[in-house]
């Protein structure tokens, strides 16, 4: 009798964990999780998305930090690059950056050093690097910490 209870007790178990993963596997793409990049693990959790690209391409990402436009010389064209990011430690002292370029699409965009919430899905550039592809840029009313160290 006991080991019956045991079996349906195990049994039940595994019916229930094929369930929510049935669930899950059938959810619409809306309902995806999101990558969001908080300020407590910021630096970490950019580097493994820039360093490990292949499994986030086409997710969707959500972070916060400093709006600004670079423009850089291409093909004798100054071209806008755009970029959310954090200050953070570099090579020499406190001058790094991390965070992601971004193509805006159809998104305003802010004054330079706004504070904004960025959500878009990763892509690599022509030049193999990670950008986000944004579908949200919101400039946010509160700012979160400019340098991180995580």
């Amino acid at each position: 009798m006991k080991n019956k209870k045991k079996i349906s007790g195990v049994f039940s178990s595994v019916i229930l964990l094929l369930a929510a993963l049935g669930a899950a596997a059938s959810e619409p793409d809306s309902v995806v999780k999101i990558v969001e990049i908080k300020e407590k693990m910021f630096i970490q959790q950019c580097y493994d998305i820039m360093f490990n690209p292949d499994e986030y391409l086409g997710r969707t990402v959500r972070l916060e930090g400093m709006y600004k436009t670079f423009r850089f010389p291409v093909g004798g064209v100054q071209e806008d690059e755009h970029y959310v990011y954090r200050k953070a430690p570099g090579c020499c002292g406190d001058d790094g950056m991390v965070g992601f370029r971004f193509y805006p699409e159809d998104c305003s965009i802010p004054e330079q050093n706004a504070w904004v919430e960025a959500t878009g899905k990763v892509e690599l550039t022509e030049r193999k690097l990670v950008a986000l592809r944004l579908s949200s840029l919101k400039v946010m009313e509160s700012r979160g910490a400019e340098f991180v160290r995580h």
